[in-house]
């Protein structure tokens, strides 16, 4: 028997399968073009589920024995469709700025903290909500045709089984779920003037939609008894990933986006968590929570730094040629796609303080590596109001690979991290919940002992951490002083 984990991302899907065991024995990878304009930031839906039905075919020509496969994707980007499923549009994703006034206008008619309250989100128009307000405005012979509006796992899960269910921490990504009694808030759909109906069932986070339909396994390959099941939003799906279950412990996506993810035992402080934009997501245990502090460019950055700097170089080539354990004394602003938490400012910019005519390619790589990581301790610090009391991270993601990049880490969070040996989390935790629902598992810790694995943990170094603060405090005055200038 095996189990498959498929991880839906804006720019392609990968399907990875695992035995009981919890060993990898293979993965398919698709990608699709998104389009960016001036306009707006838009995906092909039609593509994108090509491109599912790629891998889930290649993947069970090599394992047709496949028992089921869990769904996790990216949040917010939705999709009207007519009664067999076909788009109506092409979806907006979290960039896009359209919806800006249409959300202005949600905030207008119940006001900023109480849909904080309701749905655990600080008002902002990358969530759903707002941009099915400016289709119903801007496109209504699309809204009045529109017979389901999904977002992305709920598609592909319709897609696979005919049945339109959305888990609770993806549905939390359209500013309209009542995180505190797991539904859709008729307040905020009323308020918004969509009709609710439209939308799927919410059901709790790993839950079985069934088995594919036959059309499903005609074009795919799969057994007919192959279940589908409802997993997460792709950052809770990466936090059951690193085996996370309780506050003690948060999480660190160590990816193209740079996540800081810890868990909560119960709601945590409302005011506290909107005034940082930090969302409060339902998880994947009752009556638990976590929430996302991010930075857009984490992994991105390091990225930019090693094509910008370091032409013919590897990383761990730049990080041998700085050539001493100490902070560069550099200040990298790395809002380099925008600002995301605490600020959410898509239009502050990235800047780089303190160069002379003896900076090295080396130096500005490691200066990278040390502006993202000053930004998640803003973003720790800013946390810290909310009930947070996680004494250790788990990393995930290319950059846990980094010894150099995980001991910084440690000394300017003060906090031990342990590095994981999968790279992708998210596909992790989407099949670890998969074999749960198919009896592969008997629960998650049985998961967590098959496919979570710890590689190296990295202690923080007190003397380091007292040079890292001191330039610290020079880093969290950058972004108010450069702003105004940008």
């Amino acid at each position: 028997m095996k189990i498959g984990g498929l991880d839906i991302g804006t720019t392609g899907c990968k399907l990875t399968v695992f035995d009981e065991q919890g060993q990898q024995l293979g993965k398919a990878y698709r990608d699709y073009p998104v389009r960016r304009a001036v306009s707006g930031h838009e995906i092909d839906i039609s593509t994108m589920m090509e491109s599912v039905y790629a891998v889930i075919g290649e993947m069970a020509a090599s394992y047709p024995d496949i028992a089921g496969i869990g769904v996790t994707s990216f949040g917010e980007t939705f999709v009207m469709t007519d009664e067999a499923g076909q788009p109506l549009h092409n979806a907006m994703l979290y960039t896009d700025k359209r919806g800006a006034e249409e959300c202005a206008e949600l905030v207008e008619k119940l006001g900023r903290d109480k849909i904080a309250e309701i749905t655990g989100l600080a008002p902002h128009e990358m969530y759903s909500i707002s941009k099915m307000m400016w289709i119903k405005r801007h496109l209504p012979e699309v809204y009045a045709s529109a017979r389901r509006i999904h977002l992305i796992e709920d598609f592909v899960v319709w897609h696979l089984t005919g049945r339109a269910q959305i888990d609770y921490s993806l549905a939390t990504r359209t500013m309209a779920f009542d995180i505190h009694n797991l539904t859709w808030s008729r307040e905020v759909f009323e308020a918004a003037g969509i009709d609710v109906s439209l939308m799927s069932e919410t059901v709790p986070t790993g839950t079985p939609a069934g088995p594919v339909t036959a059309e499903t396994a005609a074009k795919t390959g799969l057994a007919p008894a192959c279940v589908i099941v409802s997993v997460a939003h792709d950052q809770v799906a990466a936090a059951a990933g690193a085996g996370a279950f309780d506050g003690s412990v948060a999480v660190d996506g160590a990816g193209t986006v740079e996540c800081l993810t810890p868990i909560y035992d119960s709601i945590p402080e409302i005011p506290v968590m909107a005034k940082g934009y930090f969302s409060v997501v339902p998880y994947i245990l009752p009556g638990k929570y976590v929430a996302y502090a991010f930075s857009y460019t984490g992994g991105a950055l390091i990225q930019w730094a090693m094509e910008t700097f370091g032409k013919g170089e590897t990383n761990e080539s730049m990080e041998r040629a700085y050539g001493k354990d100490e902070p560069t004394g550099l200040l990298v602003l790395p809002h380099f796609a925008g600002a995301a938490t605490p600020y959410m400012d898509t239009g502050s910019k990235g800047a780089v303080l303190g160069l002379t005519t003896a900076t090295t390619a080396a130096d500005l790589y490691r200066a990278c590596m040390e502006g993202v990581v000053y930004e998640m301790r803003l973003n720790y610090e800013a946390l810290s109001g909310s009930g947070i009391h996680f004494t250790r991270l788990s990393a995930t993601g290319g950059g846990a690979r980094s010894k150099v990049w995980m001991q910084m880490k440690a000394d300017v969070l003060g906090l031990p991290i342990t590095a994981l040996k999968t790279v992708d989390a998210g596909t992790v935790g989407s099949a670890m919940l998969t074999g749960i629902a198919t009896g592969v598992f008997a629960d998650l810790q049985d998961a967590a002992g098959h496919m979570v694995q710890e590689m190296e943990t990295y202690y923080p170094r007190e003397e380091m951490h007292e040079k890292y603060m001191k330039i610290y405090e020079r880093y969290k005055a950058v972004y108010n002083a450069v702003r105004p200038l940008m």
